[in-house]
């Protein structure tokens, strides 16, 4: 079966079985995230021709575990491997949903596994976060906006690029809110506190309608590349002799909400993570003995 068979334009009349379902489970998403599913099946695909496999009917759990011995032989390292089959194990799965196959051969699969007890990402202490939103807006109002954006509502690149003046406009409950539509188009609603409000109006000035953050020499809007620039260009003026990007700020938001006390569930909905498990990644104190159970069962049971 051809590689390039998987994708529209071909018609559903003519697809096989496999085919239409990887139509049907791409279908399901839409830019990075469907150009790396698209290419995660493609290799998929490829590798069940290469073998003489039909890519979903007839597949057992063996198959699958040969192909992931296969992307390590090509040298994958283990955290790659499971990347790539992202895809796979959601084909598979929504293929079962849908009663093309009678069981999931992917679902019992072994992965490697991965030791990680953090994101590799580095992110900013308390301190140095608090010099990055104060070195930003001594720059440009917009740089300041972007910021907070970034490094207290924990917003990603794009996301924050896409913010517009009419975003924030409603009050519920008592608060300023956000509105806002997150990765996997999520809509999410995130209160504003009042420093980040402060800085968000500044930033609007006189304007009442459109994109909040502008590129500062040409008063454009902002897309993603803008933000790493702006980004960037804070870092730079903050003398931070490492690497900070966009996610950088937001994996700051994230740890130091954890790292002032605040209960792991409540930063994973600041985070807007589907599973607790990758927040907790981004929690630094987990090594911490000082906060180990122990402590708290043994007060408990001696009745301290």
């Amino acid at each position: 079966m051809s590689t390039t068979t998987i994708v529209l334009p071909f018609q559903p009349t003519t697809m096989s079985t496999a085919q239409l379902a990887a139509v049907s489970f791409l279908a399901r998403y839409s830019g990075r995230t469907h150009t790396l599913y698209d290419f995660q099946l493609r290799e998929w695909f490829t590798w069940c021709e290469t073998n003489g496999l039909d890519p979903l009917t007839g597949i057992q759990r063996a198959h699958v575990e040969l192909y992931i011995r296969s992307l390590g032989e090509r040298g994958l390292i283990d955290s790659s491997i499971n990347t790539m089959m992202h895809a796979v194990r959601g084909y598979f799965r929504f293929a079962h949903i849908d009663g093309l196959i009678s069981s999931d051969p992917a679902v019992y699969a072994r992965l490697p596994k991965i030791h990680r007890d953090e994101t590799r990402t580095q992110g900013l202490d308390r301190l140095e976060l608090i010099r990055f939103l104060q070195i930003a807006q001594t720059i440009t109002v917009h740089h300041g906006a972007l910021a907070y954006l970034l490094g207290i509502n924990a917003l990603r690149a794009s996301e924050a690029a896409a913010v517009r003046i009419e975003d924030y406009a409603d009050t519920l409950r008592g608060y300023r809110v956000l509105h806002l539509v997150g990765k996997g188009n999520k809509p999410a609603t995130m209160p504003l506190t009042v420093p980040v409000l402060r800085v968000l109006e500044t930033c609007r000035g006189q304007r009442t309608t459109g994109p909040l953050i502008l590129r500062p020499l040409s008063g454009k809007p902002v897309d993603r590349r803008d933000v790493y620039r702006m980004v960037t260009r804070i870092a730079t003026v903050a003398a931070f002799p490492r690497h900070i990007s966009p996610h950088s700020l937001r994996h700051a938001a994230i740890t130091n909400a954890l790292d002032a006390g605040v209960p792991l569930r409540d930063a994973q909905i600041l985070a807007r993570h589907a599973d607790p498990r990758t927040t907790e990644h981004y929690d630094r104190a987990r090594g911490t003995l000082d906060r180990h159970g122990v402590h708290f069962l043994t007060a408990y049971v001696a009745g301290v």
